[in-house]
């Protein structure tokens, strides 16, 4: 063991619930987050500028597709940041979409403070969508927010997979939001389990139930509210269907102002700061892959290899197994995001542990790209109560797509930390066999999974996944007559026939069942 081993000494969280016309501006939101780290480290806000390795996780007006591009911001928040807290980074990035990404950039930033790359490392980041949208709805001004952003910084390095999570194929026919794409895969685990509508239903909202109360004691959630099952799944006006089987109250909810950091140091750098070792927390184990990248592509909608071998691989590198572990946080968008994850790490729903320490992303809050950094900060705090525990935390990318696994405790590990490069279990993946994709199918076909999209009016779109009769997948809409799609959600249509043809648009494809 070295004095380059990277330990965690510092986490910080901030929950703005103000008025939106006075909001912190994106920058004001992370040096925020990052002095709260710092005071958390015992290094205070002056120990900032000792910073040499930044990453801030990308905001999601930056994402591929974005319409947001009217909400003013920084060219180059890693840069904008570093001004703001005195920093001189040797290593300054700023990061691609993907929920996954807070655990991917420690995962990185631990690996460069092994390598002697780095010292004293920042990663933080946040989201702003809850006053902007409110300000853009008022037609109030962003003025505050660009006053003391520099116009002539270049564009940032970034950091990360660029691409994006639908092909046009996909796009085309609604597969293009999480709300529309995590539906499909809910809807295929429920028929591959033999389940009734009825009583998935009930299974979600038991699951989603338990993370509320989490949330209720989680000073810094969003909403800190404890929901019963049958309110999270029963559809009211409050409670109204966003894509089937999900109602508002199981989907993240990106509406948020919250931002949260973490500092990392080398150990010989922590003792150089006076930082005491009851506040370090190691990474004992972690790794790094995607799934096939495609939603279509998938070799079925009930599974995720990605985060099946993650997991492995990090329980490998610590050393330890799911048995070893004390504290849980799973990725959370969504109930299905939850129930693969559970499923491929071993875990059962029902797990006395708990599969949230914060309350999950519906109710502790769904920052983005930034979610798991608010897990680790609150995994840091809980791990700090119980010396030698350890914590798994998880993240997720895209739609059940990018994947990234930490296992954290106060223990020292008993070996330097080695990552294995993440290009060795991504070939792995990529060469796993997926089905032929049909754009332009016409014949028969049956049904592989699917959603319903709601507006506020009721339901107006019908999404399917199907095979033809040469067990080619395509893509498909359906009629978009509203009493249809109420009865298409009303009852189980996975394995369900019909015939699949171009639609009048010449763009789409139109499913119509038997």
């Amino acid at each position: 063991m070295g004095e380059n081993t990277p330990v965690l000494i510092g986490a910080g969280q901030f929950t703005y619930r103000g008025d939106p016309a006075a909001s912190p501006s994106p920058t004001a939101l992370l040096k925020i987050a990052a002095e709260r780290a710092a005071l958390d480290a015992g290094i205070g806000p002056a120990g900032l500028a000792g910073v040499d390795a930044l990453a801030v996780v990308g905001y999601t007006i930056d994402s591929p597709g974005s319409k947001r591009g009217m909400i003013p911001h920084s060219v180059n928040p890693p840069a904008s940041l570093a001004r703001q807290i005195g920093a001189d980074p040797r290593w300054s990035v700023y990061s691609e979409m993907g929920g996954n990404t807070p655990q991917y950039l420690i995962n990185t930033l631990c690996e460069r403070i092994a390598r002697g790359e780095a010292d004293l490392a920042l990663t933080v980041g946040c989201e702003f969508l809850g006053s902007a949208m409110k300000r853009l709805g008022k037609g109030l001004s962003f003025d505050d927010w660009i006053a003391d952003e520099p116009e002539d910084l270049p564009a940032p390095q970034r950091i990360g997979d660029p691409r994006a999570g639908s092909t046009a194929y996909e796009i085309r026919h609604g597969l293009s939001r999480p709300i529309n794409i995590y539906p499909i895969f809910e809807n295929a685990l429920r028929a591959r389990d033999g389940r009734s509508i009825p009583e998935h239903q009930r299974r979600m909202g038991e699951l989603f139930a338990r993370f509320s109360e989490v949330a209720v004691d989680n000073p810094e959630a969003w909403f800190p509210t404890r929901r019963t099952a049958e309110e999270l799944v029963t559809v009211s006006e409050k409670n109204r269907m966003i894509g089937f089987p999900y109602p508002k109250l199981l989907n993240a909810i990106m509406e948020v102002d919250q931002s949260a950091g973490v500092i990392i140091a080398s150990e010989r750098k922590a003792r150089e700061l006076g930082v005491p070792e009851d506040r370090w927390v190691y990474l004992h184990g972690c790794a790094d892959a995607a799934d096939l990248w495609h939603p279509l592509d998938r070799q079925d909608f009930h599974s995720s290899p990605a985060m099946r071998r993650t997991g492995q691989k990090a329980f490998a590198m610590a050393g330890i197994g799911l048995e070893q572990v004390d504290l849980i946080d799973l990725y959370s968008c969504f109930p299905v995001a939850v129930e693969i994850g559970a499923e491929e790490l071993g875990l059962s729903l029902d797990d006395p542990r708990g599969l949230t320490v914060t309350g999950g992303l519906p109710y502790a809050g769904g920052p983005g790209n930034n979610y798991v950094m608010h897990s680790v900060a609150v995994m840091l705090q809980k791990l700090r109560a119980r010396p030698g525990a350890y914590g798994l935390i998880t993240g997720n990318g895209w739609y059940l797509t990018k994947q990234s696994t930490g296992i954290y405790s106060t223990k020292r590990p008993d070996k330097p930390f080695e990552r294995e490069d993440p290009a060795v279990l991504q070939r792995e993946i990529d060469a796993l066999p997926h089905p032929e994709i049909v754009e332009r199918p016409s014949g028969r076909g049956t049904i592989e999974t699917y959603t319903v999209v709601h507006k506020r009016e009721g339901p107006f779109l019908g999404i399917v996944v199907g095979r033809d009769e040469a067990g080619r997948r395509f893509a498909a809409n359906t009629p978009d007559d509203p009493g249809f799609l109420a009865a298409f959600e009303a009852q189980e249509q996975v394995g369900r026939t019909g015939t699949v043809r171009q639609a009048d648009d010449g763009q789409t494809n139109l499913f119509v069942p038997d």
